[in-house]
């Protein structure tokens, strides 16, 4: 009887993923195959538990993570207002230990009627003397869905590890969004989305982000809902140009474009 040959899209089980016992066996497995989706799932609860572990054992380094360890700084805007740089994510999970991440869906692999599916984790080969080098590659949003949001890319030889890089490194380049109401149907003053246009670019892609009023919810594709949510904006339009397809530059664009609300100042 033929063995069913494992492409490398469908992520094989290999001995060097080590994962806790338990959240391997609640993982339903189809044929020796863990489907990438099912596998991000698994890390995240892993990288949490892991996390945790990390905070407790924790030794800054720098003279930032040594003020918010003693708890001199308790307020992650008083960093980022500053405009200090983190250096540490540590220093994130302690002031927010309710950080939530998101993935973005930067990979792709053959679809059951055809077409490509998009996969959380993109996996590129490299062709050596010895044979073919795999690297798994992840990009990884975070945010406390309340004006903080962060992004970040990270690779390594599994997915396990380029999911764990992508949210340490988002941890780094957390961003203060500038909400409001400037929409003129509405004038509520709340801070449901933001406060005027603004145009985002990455690469080819360019988006443009304008204030909806109260009830239009996030008018945007999927991949830009997530960052917008993330970053507490509950009414937005969207209009983007370029090759969207592109998810990086996709969210990166929308990343630049939330960033570029400070350029503006805001009358009292």
């Amino acid at each position: 009887m033929a063995r069913k040959k494992t492409t490398v899209e469908e992520v094989p089980i290999v001995e060097e993923i080590v994962v806790e016992k338990e959240a391997v066996e609640a993982v339903p497995i189809v044929e020796g195959v863990i489907k990438p989706e099912v596998l991000v799932e698994v890390v995240e609860r892993v990288i949490k538990r892991e996390v945790e572990q990390r905070l407790a054992a924790w030794r800054p380094k720098t003279q930032l993570g040594k003020n918010v360890f003693e708890k001199k700084i308790t307020n992650i805007n008083e960093i980022l207002e500053k405009g200090i740089k983190i250096k540490e994510p540590e220093i994130v999970d302690f002031l927010l230990p309710d950080m939530e991440n998101e993935l973005s869906l930067i990979g792709g692999r053959p679809g059951k009627g055809g077409g490509n599916q998009k996969t959380p984790i993109r996996i590129s080969a490299k062709m050596h003397r010895s044979g073919r080098r795999m690297t798994s590659s992840a990009f990884a949003i975070v945010g406390n869905n309340n004006g903080i949001v962060g992004v970040g890319k990270g690779r390594g030889r599994e997915g396990r590890l380029a999911v764990e890089k992508a949210i340490q490194k988002a941890k780094l380049n957390l961003i203060k969004v500038e909400k409001g109401c400037g929409s003129w149907e509405c004038g509520c003053g709340g801070d449901h989305s933001i406060p005027f246009k603004i145009i985002g670019k990455a690469g080819s892609v360019t988006i443009r982000l304008l204030p909806a009023p109260r009830g239009v919810g996030l008018a945007v594709d999927n991949e830009t809902k997530k960052i917008l949510r993330l970053a507490g904006i509950k009414d937005i339009w969207g209009k983007t140009m370029g090759n969207t397809g592109t998810r990086y530059n996709l969210v990166k664009a929308v990343y630049n474009a939330l960033k570029n609300l400070h350029k503006y100042k805001l009358g009292e």
